[in-house]
Formats: structure tokens, C-alpha cells, sequence
């Protein structure tokens, strides 16, 4: 079931983060810990725009549900970087140094890609392996467009790990174009939303 993100998700979200950080591949015990990856790449969409963010809620044997998918991002890059920058740089210098797997955290200057006026939303999308070829990421991606549009983004953007194919002939079935990206690791697709 796709439903909208409630704080109590919040450990399985960064769980399938961490789970999918390995250009798609599991990722735990690579960095100094488990979290670092979601304090970079679904924390602060979680703080700062959790009504952007969405879930895929699979029920448990004995009863209740987990997180094994999402979707979480903004309408709104630049008033996000700006945010990001007041609102979550600081809890990430008080947790970690800057170091090469921490750059991007520290730098939220990066998300204003070139093309930022005509694609000005931006988005993460990560399955676990047992929910990928289902359609749950295509009906994420639905929810999360229709939701940016709502809030006027004519356009959203993303960046992936080149090494993982899935992603990119995810993207491409989707409709996303590649844009132009100055960093061979970590192309740029955008796709146009039709707002109201």
C-alpha cells in the first residue's frame, strides 16, 4: 500500500536507504554507520518536506507493517537548499566532519543544477529488491509528480549512481531525458509535469 510518510516510519525509511545505497545494493557497515546515508539522502526531506514523501507499507506476518519503498523530495529546490542550509547543515556538522562521504551533505549548493528553473523539483526514489519489477515505483513516481505539480513544479530532476542500470532504465521507461550534469558520476535526468 502507498500512503503518506509518518514520523514512526522514519527507521525503516533510513533501513531502505542504507539497504539500497550501494548503487542499488546493500550498503551497511560501508560508512561509520548505518545512518550516514540517510542523514545525506532522506532525513531532510523527511524534516523539512514530509508532505512530499511517500512510503510503500507491506504487512508483516505477525501483524502491522514496514517501510520497503519510498519516494521523498521538493517542489522547491532553491527555497529547500536554503532550508537545508539553516535548518539541517547544522545537526549534520554536530554529527559528522566533512570528509569524501560526507561532501554532498555539507555543499547543499550542489542540488542547483543548471536547469533548475525548468525542472525545479527534485526527488529520491529507493524498493527494496522485493518490491522492484512491481510497479510500486512507477505509482510512487505518479504520487510524488502529481503532488509536486499541485505545489507548481512544471519539472523534476534527479541524480542516480551511473553503476546502477536499473535506475537508469528505470527513468528512461518513465520518460525522464537526460540533462546536462557536469559530474560523469552522477547524471542528471529531468521530466516535465504538466501543472493544473
Amino acid at each position: 500500500m502507498i500512503r503518506s510518510y509518518r514520523p514512526t516510519d522514519h527507521g525503516d525509511v533510513y533501513d531502505v536507504c542504507v539497504r539500497t545505497g550501494n548503487a542499488g545494493g546493500d550498503a551497511r557497515g560501508r560508512y561509520v554507520t548505518d545512518d550516514l546515508l540517510g542523514d545525506l539522502w532522506a532525513g531532510p526531506y523527511l524534516e523539512l518536506e514530509p508532505g512530499l514523501a511517500f512510503v510503500v507499507a507491506v504487512p508483516l506476518p505477525e501483524g502491522g507493517e514496514r517501510v520497503a519503498g519510498y519516494i521523498l523530495g521538493t517542489a522547491d529546490t532553491r527555497g529547500f537548499v536554503e532550508r537545508y542550509r539553516r535548518e539541517w547543515l547544522p545537526r549534520l556538522t554536530a554529527k559528522y566532519t566533512e570528509d569524501e562521504d560526507t561532501w554532498a551533505g555539507f555543499h547543499p549548493e550542489r542540488m542547483l543544477i543548471p536547469a533548475i528553473d525548468e525542472f525545479p523539483a527534485h526527488l529520491h526514489i529507493d524498493l527494496l529488491p522485493e518490491l522492484q519489477r512491481q510497479g510500486w515505483g512507477r505509482m510512487l513516481m505518479r504520487r510524488f509528480l502529481a503532488a509536486a505539480a499541485d505545489r507548481g513544479a512544471g519539472g523534476a530532476h534527479l541524480s542516480f549512481d551511473p553503476a546502477n542500470t536499473g535506475a537508469a532504465a528505470f527513468y528512461d521507461r518513465l520518460g525522464f531525458q537526460p540533462l546536462p550534469s557536469s559530474r560523469p558520476d552522477a547524471p542528471l535526468y529531468g521530466i516535465r509535469i504538466p501543472v493544473g
